[in-house]
Order: structure tokens, then sequence, then C-alpha cells
């Protein structure tokens, strides 16, 4: 029937498959020695109507009517996308989409679909443990929770709460943002954070920053810009629906450090280097005849803010002259939510009013620390890992061993998406809430449940919810019109002192689309895919390559921040001269720090 091939044609954008033969002789096939690589690539299984297209990780593990089968709501971005998740016996065996015309249709990304292959990790933290004497015991709840109050207590009290810092992921639920930032405010302090990945935090919004408009009314715009977003791999969803209404008719204008083929019509495209960004986007702001400014005005228009603006050291500057574009051009502007519940995070208050951001809290270490759902090493780097290996005291909420659960005293295993309810707020702002599939593994409870337990262990007020509902009530008994209220983009204009023209090399260190969270990155059919290679490889263009004399497939140690890495050299024609693609957020460059990079090639000695 080829629906398969047309999926890719007219949907996810390429054309991946394709058929051989002709009448009884007629096969589907990928093309000579290529993959299906595509973002959307399992939605194939779910269209082909006789079940000749399956899924690999799912395929004789169950049948069909062996399956409970649960709603749901995506943890891996801020689209938001709804699922269906199928498990026996306890386990999530398969994730499917959930038709929801508004959100995402009746797709899901591949990371939606895959990342459940993650869940049951040989990672994954079972049981409370307590380090005693540079030794791990496990221990039963009481005692873990009393000995996290225990050395909160002690803390706070010998050092003042100011000592105390909070560091939340994004992807935790609205209940356990909010009582997380009530912990931390209960103790005294306002170092509470959930911008992990940011480093500039200049840019006050009115609210909390949001796409802008309704993902649905995406397809009704005649023109959008696009800022420092790599947009396939941040949001594989929405860029189907963007494809979809530029084949329409919308303007795609792009301002990137890279030009990725993004699989559809493209009106003006402009790729500098990172340092350069602020300037560039300045200066189509001043120019009422750059291309981009005049496929703005006059129409119905956004201009848009990816991750990696956020991530960047100019976001705010940035931001700003978004803003004034808008101003002068009639466009909407907004962001793309880095994180599945980041709107719900600055909602929830789950970032300082006073006190430290978390970079703040980073580069001048707090001498204890709580940290919910982050792996500091890979979110935030090697300082970071420095800052809580010095503390006296740290309490670490996480579904897995990592190297953040290794330098923590006391370790709380909580439950991933699957295993607890809760409730998300997308990049529009609507609120999504889902119950927990299966029981949760082991000895390891859903994070609101051990916030509730350690705020009453602490005996701090407030802490006796018995039910999400209760924590629901007592965040808003509306939670849609609160939400609604509280989205904003709005933010003061900041003192724009643009970077300073970048080094001999520069490096885009962006994360990667199957390292946005700690389930996706564990998922081993994931991290077997292109994408997946692609991030563990050092990437520049040819001339950038041939200047420091390397070529494909050589192996070179990167060295950055006084650390090194040793990677394989790849070319990518889509980078500007001067700069190394080196992606952030993976366990091969996590060691790698700030500043200045330089490549040095390894030479292999000869074997006799």
């Amino acid at each position: 029937c080829t629906r398969c091939v047309r999926f890719g044609q007219e949907i996810a954008g390429v054309m991946e498959l394709g058929m051989a033969g002709r009448g009884e002789h007629a096969e589907i096939l990928a093309f000579v020695g290529r993959t299906v690589d595509s973002e959307l690539s399992g939605n194939m299984i779910d269209v082909c109507p006789v079940g000749a297209l399956t899924s690999k990780p799912f395929r004789y593990a169950a049948r069909a009517w062996e399956l409970s089968r649960r709603k749901s709501v995506s943890a891996h971005d801020s689209l938001g996308s709804n699922l269906v998740v199928q498990a026996k016996q306890e386990r999530v065996m398969r994730v499917l989409p959930l038709d929801t015309e508004d959100v995402n249709e009746c797709w899901i990304s591949d990371r939606d679909r895959f990342a459940c292959e993650g869940l049951n990790s040989e990672e994954r933290l079972l049981h409370p443990m307590v380090r005693r004497d540079a030794e791990w015991t496990e221990v039963d709840w009481p005692e873990a929770l009393e000995a996290a109050s225990r050395g909160l207590k002690d803390l706070v009290a010998r050092h003042g709460p100011e000592a105390l810092g909070v560091l939340l992921a994004p992807n935790l639920t609205l209940e356990e943002l909010h009582l997380a930032a009530k912990l931390g405010r209960a103790l005294g302090t306002d170092n509470i954070d959930h911008r992990v990945r940011q480093s500039d935090f200049r840019a006050k919004t009115s609210g909390a920053p949001w796409l802008g408009l309704a993902v649905a009314d995406l397809a009704k715009l005649e023109s959008v810009f696009f800022v420092a977003s790599t947009l396939r791999k941040e949001q594989p969803l929405l860029t189907a629906r963007i494809r979809r209404a530029a084949k329409k008719g919308l303007a795609v204008n792009l301002l990137h450090v890279a030009g990725d083929d993004l699989l559809m019509p493209i009106a003006n495209r402009v790729v500098v280097r990172p340092a350069a960004l602020a300037a560039t986007l300045a200066a189509i702001a001043s120019a009422a005849e750059h291309p981009i400014s005049a496929s703005l005005r006059g129409k119905r228009s956004a201009i848009i803010l990816g991750h990696y603006a956020q991530q960047h050291p100019d976001f705010a500057v940035l931001l700003a002259i978004a803003q004034e574009i808008g101003r002068a051009t009639g466009a909407i502007v907004g962001v793309l939510p880095d994180g599945a519940n980041a709107v719900g995070a600055h909602l929830a208050g789950a970032l300082p009013k006073r006190g430290l951001d978390a970079r703040a809290m980073i580069a001048a270490p707090r001498r204890g620390y709580v940290v919910a759902g982050i792996e500091a090493e890979l979110d935030m780097g090697p300082a970071a890992l420095a800052a809580l290996e010095g503390a006296e005291f740290t309490v670490a909420l996480s579904a897995y061993r990592n190297a953040t659960t290794e330098r923590a005293h006391v370790v709380l295993p909580i439950a991933p998406f699957t295993e607890t309810g809760g409730t998300f707020v997308n990049m529009e702002g609507r609120v999504q809430g889902f119950n927990a599939v299966v029981k949760a593994l082991g000895d390891s409870r859903p994070a609101w449940k051990v916030l509730r337990m350690l705020g009453a262990t602490l005996e701090l007020p407030g802490f006796h919810a018995e039910t999400l509902q209760d924590v629901q009530n007592e965040i808003a008994p509306d939670l849609q019109a609160w939400a609604t209220q509280g989205l904003g983009n709005a933010a003061p204009d900041v003192e724009r002192k643009f970077q300073a023209a970048g080094a001999a090399l520069e490096r885009i260190a962006e994360f990667p689309v199957y390292a946005s969270d700690p389930v996706a990155l564990r998922s081993a059919p994931l991290q077997r895919t292109v994408d997946a290679r692609a991030a563990r490889t050092v990437r520049l263009n040819a001339a950038t390559a041939a200047g420091a004399r390397l070529a494909a497939g050589d192996r070179v140690r990167v060295v950055q921040g006084g650390a090194e890495a040793r990677l394989v050299v790849a070319i990518d024609a889509a980078l500007p001269d001067g700069c190394v693609r080196l992606a952030r957020g993976i366990p091969e460059t996590a060691m790698l720090g700030d500043g200045a990079i330089a490549l040095e090639k390894i030479v292999e000695a000869a074997v006799a």
C-alpha cells in the first residue's frame, strides 16, 4: 500500500523507504546502503495496516491482548505528547501515540516511543542508601529519611540556610517541583532553581516563558523566525507540523550556528559562529530591509527562541533583541521551553526570587545541596560535580545511579514518570495530568511522596498532603486557569555587550536528541541510532578540518577546561568555519569544561 513510503515523504520529510519490483515481486526496501534514521520513523509501525513493519525492541515480547493500557504524557520534551503506555506484569513493554489533534496529532517521536527501554536499566536505583565512612549502605526508608533530615538540619544550624542549594530537573512533575521548592523555602533558603542547562540569567520574564501561541496555531502563521534552534532534534513533532505548513506557504526563517537540513522549504537562513549570534540578530533588527525582517512584517508571524538560544551566554540579549524585532514587525515572541515541565517549574516557583540561580550555586559552591532528577555531570558539567564533591552534605533524589548520586551522602530512589502520577504544563500552557502505569520498581517511590515525607520528618509545616489531589489543591483549585494567568515572555532590556570575536576554534555544544533526559540516555535502541553515534564524534566542516590537518575517521584528543576526551572526527558541511560541533550531556564529553578548545590528532603507533 506504500503508506510507510508516503509517511516518510509527506510527514517525516524524507523518503527512507521505497518500493522495488512490480506485481507479486514488489517489496518495500530501504535504499541501498542506508537505514531508516528519521526521528519520526517509529510512526511507520503504526501506519502499516498488516503488521509488516514492527518494533524491533518490542518484537516477540508480548501478545497485544496480554497488555494493560494506560494514558500518559511524554516526559521528554515540552510538547507534551499524549501517549498510550502498555505494560505486562508491572513492566512497560511499549509506548504508542494517543490521538490529540491540538498537541501531537496522531504521531509521537522515536524518543517518546523507544525511550521506555531505559526504564529498567541496570543503573536503576532500587533502595535508599546512606554513605557511612565512605561506604554505601542500603537502608529502609525511615532510616534514610531520618539521615537526610538530620543532615539538613545540622547543615542549616551550623552554616545558615544560605549554605543550602536546591537543584531540580525541569522534567519533574508540577507537584514534585512545588514540594521541592516549598521544602527549600521552609528550610530558609531561596537558592532554588530548575534552569540547570542555562548560563545567562539576566532575563527576568513577566511570567513563565512559553511558546507564545497555541501549538495548533503555528499552522496559521504566514512567517516564522527560529533563533538558535536545532529544531528537528529539539522538537521533532513540532518540526513535522511546521514542515507541513511550510509546504503550504509558511515562510520559515532561521538564524543558527549550524545549517542542518530541516527537510522543508526555507525562506531565509543565516549561519554564524556562536559568539556572533547576538550581534547578527541585532543587525537583523536594525536593518528594516533585511529579508528576515521583511518576511515577518505585516503578517501573522512569530519569533521563537530555541533550546540553544536559552543555553547561550547571551540568552538575555537574544530575547531582548527578539522582542525589539517583534515590536517593529508585529510578530509574536516565544521560546521552546527546555524540559518536559519547564513551564510548570516556573509556575511552581522552582526558581529563586532573591537567591542564587543554578550557575551561581556552582560558581560559589554551597556547603550542602538537595538535588532532584538531575545528573549534574551531564546537565551542568564538571564544575557542578566538583561543587557536589566538596559539599559537606548532599541529598540526591534520583531514579538512576550516576556520578551525582556517587557524591551524595543520602540517596533516595524516585520513580520515573511511568511509575508515578502528576501534572505537566506544556509549551503552550496546557495542563495535562497522568497516572502511574506500573508499580514503582524495587523500593523506589514517587518523588512527591518522598518530598512530602522528608518535609514531615523535618517537622516543617504544610507537608501533610495524603494524595496528589491534595497537593494540586494546595497549588491552585483550578490548575488550567492558574497556569494560563502565569505565562509571559516579556522581559526588560539588558545591556547589550556582545561577545568578542571567537577564538581560533569555537565549540558548538548542544544536547543531542537522545540525551535529553536520564531515561532516553539509557535506552539502548536509541543509543544505537545514527543520531546517537553522530553525537559521539567531533564534527567540523571540510575547510576547518583541512586547516587542522584532520580527516574524517581520524582519532583526536580534545582538550577543553583542563580536561580531555578522545573521539573520532566526522565532516559536517552544515557548520561555519572555525567551529567544532561537540555534544554536551553525554558521558563521552562530560569531563570537558569551558573556554578555549584544542584538537590534537592521535597518531597510532605502528605494530611490528
